[in-house]
């Protein structure tokens, strides 16, 4: 059992969204739901009623009302959700018009500037004006290559209002990475920023957007957003206009919202590339948006006068997710750079000056931040904090005790885990709960996940995979370009049909707590982001001097780091130049982030027999434990290379 760290006051679980929430419940049904276990227990037995409660509660703005909640709710996927139904998902973010802080915008050293909810609107209907006139339509594929910055969020948020489709990267995507998403959905028109600023340096993206286009045919129109430069030189893009000059010029503009099926796509998000090519999910209108907003109220208990941060970019779903918190009207922080710069103390001077009252960030962060020794609780005014909020990988046990004892003793700390896919969380806080060291707080509402054990049946007090075993509305509508659907069956229901396997191990405790192993599948997640081992092997295809490769996170202090061995070509050793030389393909090509650690020569690399690299098998030898299934490789006498190996015991 984990270590008690914080509990809720009888005041602090009376004056939350999900007290009155689950006070709400009493009252229509006559039921006698007392705690989160109750209430969690009483929303998987009856989903339908729970959602439609929720989208009472979230007050979701609709031109006409559902006739049907769900029509099959055996069914997974293609379950139908709030049939009947027209809205728009724009509109319910843009529904606070006032002069209330709703984007406050931080640039590494630059100073803060701040919009309001009326400034919002304005903007947005400029773009959507100028979207409109271009001849942007519902399910036209709109795209961002930004920064974490208030442009981002206007884009998308005039595109979805006329029912286009938003998908985005981040601009430390390299050009591979990125023509392996955009190039998959066919955008006709790209929203970029000229750069972006990281540890102090300006970065400039013109070079590579015109790289980009080169094999992105789709794209119509390229809209610059200045933001290294006040007017930056465009002339080497076709089709380019600077932002300014693609707004709307006319003020007081209303917003023609498209109104539109619950299961209209909003959204394109991506695999992490693990077997291939990243897979495209497509994500729904309504569903992105009761699933999201049920987080922010209920769990999150977010409210209009708190002020959210996390720290993200746009190529991670934590940047969806909370833009979605526009919908209950609350100050949204974005920040874009590092952030440990010019010093670890960078985003808790924000946090201070800014009054943030929910910080989010990554597990990774936290334990950089431990690493660091910077004690956030002696240098910063804390006092609005209330929430903190870590997702992206595990936090550790230590993490935990640090964050009660060097940022805030009386906060409640979230941990958090889902996915890009459901562009949500399975598990997260519970603002009427107590916090355990090493441990999620409950299961979301809604969401009956269970522990399977290798015989597929429902565990408590042991590991096991993480299944859900109803639909919930933020599942995939499809993947992209698999119109029978077997890329989206192969992902999450080969194993378990019509259940959902997500690919994480875990533990459900007696109380309801979660404790997270870790990924189930190959994937990696340094720093938090979670990358895909494929992405790198691209990269590492490309170089010369090396036959074959592997990837493998290894687990190191409190993070993840990323392993690369590599088989050199016959008479070839690996020297420090081809190690650059590798590191700079990697990191130009896919991002800073793909980057190894460490880059280890071996002599040759494990297969399966149906000629599959087994990088699980070498990741249980690094880590000292036994490799059950060697019967299923093609050399199993290849895995000794990677015992005791000295290199992985250093920095």
């Amino acid at each position: 059992m984990g270590k008690l760290l914080w509990t809720p006051t009888e005041d602090q679980i009376k004056q939350s969204n999900m007290y009155r929430f689950m006070q709400s419940i009493n009252a229509r049904y006559g039921t006698r739901l007392s705690d989160y276990p109750e209430l969690y227990r009483w929303s998987v037995e009856n989903i339908p009623d729970f959602w439609a409660n929720i989208w009472d509660y979230a007050d979701i703005r609709a031109a006409t009302p559902y006739d049907q909640i769900i029509d099959n709710l055996n069914k997974m996927p293609g379950a139908k959700w709030f049939t009947g139904t027209r809205l728009n998902f724009a509109e319910n973010l843009l529904r606070y018009r006032d002069d209330r802080t709703a984007l406050i915008f931080k640039g590494e050293e630059q100073i803060a500037t701040r919009m309001t909810y009326a400034g919002l609107y304005d903007e947005v209907a400029r773009i959507a004006h100028a979207l409109k006139a271009f001849g942007i339509q519902a399910g036209d594929r709109v795209v961002g290559f930004i920064p974490n910055m208030p442009q981002a969020i206007i884009t998308m948020l005039a595109a979805t209002s006329l029912g286009a489709v938003w998908s985005s990267c981040s601009p430390d995507f390299g050009i591979k990475g990125v023509l392996d998403r955009f190039g998959q959905i066919k955008p006709r028109i790209i929203f970029a920023a000229d750069g972006y600023w990281f540890k102090g340096k300006k970065l400039d993206s013109i070079a590579r957007i015109a790289s980009i286009l080169k094999d992105l045919p789709s794209i119509e129109k390229v809209v610059i957003i200045p933001y290294t430069e006040e007017y930056p030189d465009i002339s080497s893009i076709p089709n380019a206009v600077h932002y300014r000059d693609f707004r709307s010029n006319q003020a007081n503009l209303a917003i023609d919202f498209e109104q539109l099926p619950f299961d209209h796509p909003l959204y394109i998000m991506y695999s992490s590339g693990t077997t291939g090519l990243p897979k495209c999910m497509v994500q729904s209108a309504g569903g992105i948006l009761i699933h999201q907003l049920k987080e922010h109220l209920l769990h999150v208990n977010l409210k209009r006068d708190d002020t959210i941060f996390y720290f993200t970019t746009c190529g991670w779903m934590m940047w969806n997710w909370l833009t979605c918190a526009l919908g209950v009207g609350a100050t949204l922080v974005l920040y874009d750079g590092n952030p440990f710069h010019p010093g670890p103390g960078a985003l808790w001077e924000m946090a201070q000056n800014e009054k943030i009252s929910v910080f989010g960030t990554s597990a990774g962060y936290i334990a950089a931040l431990q690493n660091s020794g910077f004690k956030p609780r002696e240098s910063c005014d804390l006092s609005p904090l209330r929430a903190l909020l870590s997702t992206g990988s595990p936090l550790s046990i230590e993490g935990f005790e640090f964050v009660y004892h060097e940022i805030k003793s009386d906060l409640q700390l979230a941990s958090i885990s889902g996915g890009s896919d459901l562009n949500g969380c399975f598990a997260l806080g519970n603002p009427m709960g107590p916090v355990y060291a090493g441990e999620l707080q409950c299961r979301g509402l809604g969401m009956k996940v269970e522990a399977f054990d290798e015989n597929g049946k429902p565990v408590i007090g042991q590991q096991g995979e993480l299944v859900c075993t109803a639909p919930f509305p933020s599942m995939p509508l499809y993947f992209w370009d698999d119109p029978d659907g077997k890329k989206y069956h192969a992902a999450y229901f080969d194993v378990y049909p019509n259940i959902w396997r997500h690919g994480d191990f875990i533990e459900i405790n007696e109380r309801g707590g979660i404790v997270i192993y870790g990924r189930s599948d190959a994937t990696l997640n340094p720093g938090g982001v979670r990358i895909g081992t494929a992405e790198i092997y691209r990269q590492v295809e490309h170089i010369d001097e090396v036959e074959d490769s592997l990837v493998i996170g290894q687990d190191w202090k409190n993070d993840v780091r990323v392993i690369l061995f590599v088989k050199m070509m016959s008479g070839v050793s690996l020297t420090d130049e081809i190690r650059n030389k590798i590191r700079n393909t990697i990191r130009t090509n896919a991002s800073p982030r793909h980057v190894p650690a460490k880059i280890i020569e071996v002599p040759a690399i494990p297969y399966t027999l149906n000629m599959k690299k087994v990088e699980l098998a070498v990741r249980k030898v690094i880590q000292g434990k036994p490799v059950l299934n060697r019967d299923a490789l093609s050399n199993p006498g290849v895995l000794d290379n990677y015992a005791n190996i000295r290199e992985l015991q250093e920095d």
